[in-house]
Formats: structure tokens, C-alpha cells, sequence
């Protein structure tokens, strides 16, 4: 076993792990009041719901025996790891197995670790989509359905070696460009349709409530997308270090890129603009940061940003609803990332690659990135909305109008994120006190 490469792929799951707050953080502040905590609720219980199904059977059917050489099934794996053991005693367990080339092998839970949580914030990435408006039991049964028939099909066809995206068409996906990302854009896309649009949206428009909440989930989004980028590598080496170092160029690029868009089209950059900009560069660089050298790093950083941007006037254009643009910044942003790698990718980064248009490997690699990005958006929005579908349908996805209007923090969780200036703890008490003495 590599000590070092275990620390990394541990050290890079805790940080993928801390995404999944910050992203709640990240949705909260971008909501009304009103509706902050079953936002943040609705993020935050995809930790509990997949970890239970990952380890129950979601990482054998990802992928199969060892998730880099032993499962042979292009579209699925199996079910030799249910429960994340073997069925060949304690000495053969999989606690004891390791996995991965000479002089990098690592504990297989290591590599369970990670994947577990890239399915956990997956699947958290679309409670944006339909903010201000979900129940929360129902969509916890969304969740577990989702995560079995949707992503980890799609994670095992482009993160396990035998999966078809990777062994057949060859795609190049160094950190989820496809079942993370264009794969959340595409399912948010069929959630925020079943669902309908907010009350009164467009014509009222629900401004962020917490700015300042929002930026600090940009910062630790940023922060464990090292973890979710350089921790690919699988190992603690270079390609982690130009992933890591691509992962930062294309946040700030992004971010650049997004204001420039609103300097030009409004007139000022914002806080939100620059939040935006920067989780679209670090949705663009996903698939392409351990392909391509530090200046195509920037370069797709930068378009992210600027294309993300523009995309945002797609749901007023086209008429849905996805009230924390998760189509724009995620969907957008991923195609816009594999694209990019069919152009800037370069086996001077990483031999086991392609080269991409502009280093003299023609259309072909540009082809498959565009194949599987139409694979990834086509099976995640038919999917998605035919189980959005189904349970809306049956049990209800979508709260009661009159809820959503008086606020579905009280309908769904009995609280409210804020008191609004009414009073509470000992000072309340104490105004109950003298309310009843002045009665006596």
C-alpha cells in the first residue's frame, strides 16, 4: 500500500465531503428567508440518504469487484460487493483489499470513500433547481431512487475503466464532466419542469436573502474542489498537482469571466456575479483539469464564465424554472467543459489521453466529447423526469401553494432560519412574566 496516495484520496474525500455543507451555504443565502432551511435541508440529508445506499449496493453496481481493473460490464456493474465485503471470509474482505497500478495501490474503501461523495453531491445539486418549492420526505425518496437509476450507471459508464463511455468511446473525463455535471444540469432541467414554476415567477422576482452566507459557500465549494479535481489522480503525483493548479485558474477566470458579462450587460459586477463566475470555471475545468496544461486551464475557466453567464437568460427565454440556475452553471458549464477538452487536451499533461483539435488530434476526440455529452444530458433528463414524474403523481413532490406562500420552512420543518424581531429565550420569558403580573 502507498501511504502517501492513501492520505491524498482520504484527505481529497473529507474535502469533497465539506462540499455538500458549502453548498448548502451556497443555496441557502441565494433563497428567500422564507424558504432557507428546507433548502439547506434538502441539500444536506443527500448525506445521509446516499451514504446508506452507497454502501449498501450503490458502489458494487458503480463499480463491481475493483473500481480500476475487475469489472468487465459496460454498462453496469455487479453485485459481488454488497455491502461493501466480499463473500470470501474475513481474510479476503474488501476492508483488506487494494486496488490500483504498482507502487500506487490503495485501500479499496479509500477509493468507496471518494466516489461516495462525489454521488453525494451530485444529487444535492439538484435541490437548486427546485428551491422554494419541494417537500422533504418526497424528495429524499427522489434522492435514493435517482441515485440507483440515474448516476451510478453513468458513474460507472465514465469513472470505471470498463464502463462504455471510457473502454468504447474513449471520452476523456478526468472528474465528472458527465455524471456530475452535465448530468445535474440535464436532471435539474426535467425536475424544474415536472415541478412548475415558483408562484408568481418570473413577474416577482425572490432575491438572494444572505449574500455574505452565499459567498462563503463559493469559498468552501473552491476549497473541496481541489479535493474533487486533484483527488482523481488517485495518487499524490504530478497529475494531481496540475489538476490542483488547473482547479485554481479556472475559478478566478471564471469569476473574471462572469463579471466582465455583467459589467458589460448591467452595468456593475456583484457579488453574486463573482460567486457565480467562479463555480462555473472550476463546473468547466471538472472534465478537462488533469488533460490539459495550466493555459488551457484559464482559457476554459474563462469561457465557462463568460458562456455560464449568458445561459442564465435561457429559463426566462424558454420559460422554466431552475431557481438557483443549475442548468446554466452546472449543465451549460459541463458541455462547455468536455467540448473544451476535445479542443485543449494534450498527452504532455497526461499520456493516458488524447490530444484534442488544437494540438493537431483532429475531430476525433472533439466528437466523443460531444457524443457523450449528448449520452449524459439525454439519459439524465429522460430518467429524471419520468421518477419526478411518477412520484409527483403518486405522493407529491411539490408543497402546497399556500404553504410555499406563508413559507415552507414552517410547513415542512417547524422553524424558521430567523426570529424577525420577535422576541425569544430568556428575554421572552421574561416579557411573559410581566405580561402576567400586569394581568394580575
Amino acid at each position: 500500500m502507498n501511504t502517501g496516495d492513501t492520505a491524498w484520496v482520504l484527505g481529497s474525500a473529507a474535502l469533497v465531503m465539506f462540499m455538500t455543507p458549502g453548498l448548502a451555504l451556497f443555496y441557502g443565502g441565494m433563497v428567500r428567508a422564507r424558504s432557507v432551511l428546507n433548502t439547506m435541508a434538502l441539500t444536506v440529508a443527500c448525506l445521509a440518504v446516499v451514504s446508506v445506499i452507497w454502501v449498501a449496493f450503490g458502489y458494487s453496481l458503480a463499480f463491481g469487484g475493483d473500481p480500476l481493473s475487475h469489472t468487465t460490464n459496460a454498462l453496469i456493474g455487479n453485485l459481488s460487493h454488497v455491502g461493501l465485503f466480499s463473500h470470501q471470509g474475513p481474510a479476503n474482505n474488501t476492508a483488506n483489499s487494494l486496488t490500483g497500478p504498482p507502487g500506487h495501490r490503495i485501500p479499496v474503501f479509500a477509493v468507496a470513500s471518494f466516489q461516495l461523495m462525489f454521488a453525494i453531491i451530485t444529487v444535492a445539486l439538484l435541490a437548486g433547481a427546485i428551491a422554494e418549492r419541494a417537500r422533504f420526505w418526497p424528495w429524499l425518496l427522489f434522492t435514493a431512487i435517482w441515485v440507483t437509476i440515474v448516476y451510478i450507471p453513468l458513474a460507472h459508464w465514465v469513472f470505471d475503466p470498463s464502463g462504455w463511455l471510457v473502454s468504447k468511446l474513449h471520452v476523456l473525463d478526468f472528474a465528472g464532466g458527465t455524471a456530475v455535471e452535465a448530468n445535474s444540469g440535464a436532471a435539474s432541467l426535467a425536475l424544474a419542469l415536472v415541478l412548475g414554476r415558483r408562484t408568481g415567477w418570473p413577474h416577482e422576482q425572490a432575491r438572494p436573502h444572505n449574500l455574505p452566507t452565499v459567498m462563503l459557500g463559493t469559498g468552501i465549494l473552491w476549497f473541496g474542489w481541489f479535493g474533487f479535481n486533484a483527488g482523481s489522480a488517485l495518487a499524490a503525483n504530478g497529475l494531481a498537482a496540475t489538476a490542483f493548479l488547473n482547479t485554481m485558474l479556472a475559478g478566478g477566470t471564471g469569476m473574471l469571466g462572469w463579471l466582465i458579462v455583467e459589467q458589460r450587460r448591467d452595468g456593475k459586477p456583484t457579488t453574486l456575479g463573482a460567486a457565480s463566475g467562479a463555480v462555473a470555471g472550476l463546473v468547466g475545468i471538472t472534465p478537462a483539469c488533469g488533460f490539459v496544461e495550466p493555459l488551457g486551464g484559464a482559457a476554459i475557466g474563462l469561457i465557462a464564465g463568460i458562456i455560464c453567464a449568458l445561459a442564465i437568460r435561457l429559463k426566462y427565454l424558454l420559460g422554466f424554472d431552475d431557481a438557483l440556475d443549475v442548468v446554466a452553471v452546472h449543465g451549460v458549464g459541463g458541455v462547455t467543459g468536455l467540448l473544451a477538452t476535445g479542443l485543449l487536451a494534450t498527452t504532455i499533461v497526461n499520456q493516458g489521453g488524447a490530444n484534442g483539435l488544437l494540438y493537431g488530434g483532429g475531430l476525433t476526440q472533439l466528437g466523443r466529447q460531444a457524443l457523450a455529452a449528448a449520452v449524459a444530458v439525454g439519459y439524465a433528463f429522460v430518467l429524471t423526469w419520468l421518477i419526478a414524474w411518477a412520484l409527483d403523481k403518486t405522493i407529491g413532490l411539490r408543497v402546497a401553494p399556500h404553504h410555499e406562500l406563508a413559507g415552507i420552512d414552517e410547513a415542512e420543518h417547524a422553524e424558521t432560519a430567523y426570529e424577525h424581531g420577535r422576541p425569544s429565550g430568556h428575554f421572552a420569558g421574561s416579557l411573559s412574566r410581566a405580561h402576567s403580573a400586569g394581568h394580575d
